[in-house]
């Protein structure tokens, strides 16, 4: 049975370097994205295959059903594999106000298209491997979330909201899979210098802060995040499930 990492958000960031940090670990990396130039994904996937792995790379949007459904069909024509990691690292969300006196608040289609691709699509890709046999004991499902979920700022209302419900899903379906040894856990980075951060209006100030309040002085990196990703290979229980695990150097304890 092969092992395999299924990456939503995989082309950067976070995505891209717990891609790197599995291949290096002999697992063979399924990964989606959308919006990088296909030169870049080329490059990834060079950098990929050195580890001598399969490297699947698809651009495609997460949350289309179809797009969902083809590549559970194309997962079944690879035989007897398992999901060891399902990693939902999507960051594509409307950055609004909710009221706004020019009237240029958060919509109905913002928040919804928001929450869809940042936090519900995780449930239709859990069920459909769930019950196609993918996801099996020692499995990993992993969402990130951001202290966003609990902390807002200008601009982040409709994402907060994202944050906190990707954080609840992780908690059911912990509780729905705990029975069949599967682990669903939430990793709260630190703030993360990525091109997902600097579209946030006063990133800068979020920066700085982070840095300040940080007993590392420092902000969090990918890697930090591909570290701890590394460690859960080696753990093939589901007792550790349910949690928002802060990967942070200290900064929410302090911040």
């Amino acid at each position: 049975m092969k092992n395999w990492a299924l990456i939503l958000g995989a082309s950067s960031g976070i995505g891209a370097e717990c891609a790197k940090r599995l291949a290096k670990n002999g697992i063979n990396i399924y990964g989606l994205y959308l919006r990088k130039h296909k030169k870049d994904i080329e490059l990834l996937k060079e950098e990929l295959c050195q580890y001598n792995v399969d490297v699947i790379y698809k651009k495609a949007n997460a949350s289309s059903d179809q797009n969902r459904l083809d590549i559970i069909n194309e997962l079944k024509e690879m035989g007897d594999i398992q999901i060891k990691m399902f990693i939902h690292s999507i960051a594509f969300g409307t950055l609004k106000n909710m009221v706004n006196i020019s009237g240029d608040s958060l919509n109905k289609k913002n928040i919804e298209m928001t929450l869809d691709t940042m936090c519900n699509n995780i449930i239709y890709w859990t069920q459909d491997l769930f019950q196609n046999h993918f996801l099996k004991k020692g499995s990993h499902i992993i969402a990130m979330t951001s202290a966003g979920g609990r902390k807002n700022w200008t601009n982040y209302g409709g994402i907060s909201l994202a944050k906190a419900g990707i954080e609840s899903v992780c908690r059911q379906l912990s509780l729905e899979l705990a029975s069949h040894g599967i682990a669903v856990n939430s990793i709260q980075a630190g703030v993360t210098e990525t091109a997902a951060l600097k579209k946030i209006p006063g990133h800068e100030k979020m920066i700085y802060d982070a840095i300040n309040n940080n007993p590392h002085k420092r902000l969090t990196t990918p890697s930090d995040i591909a570290d701890f990703i590394e460690i859960l290979l080696a753990y093939k229980s589901s007792w550790m499930t349910g949690n928002v695990i802060r990967l942070d150097g200290g900064e929410d304890i302090t911040g």
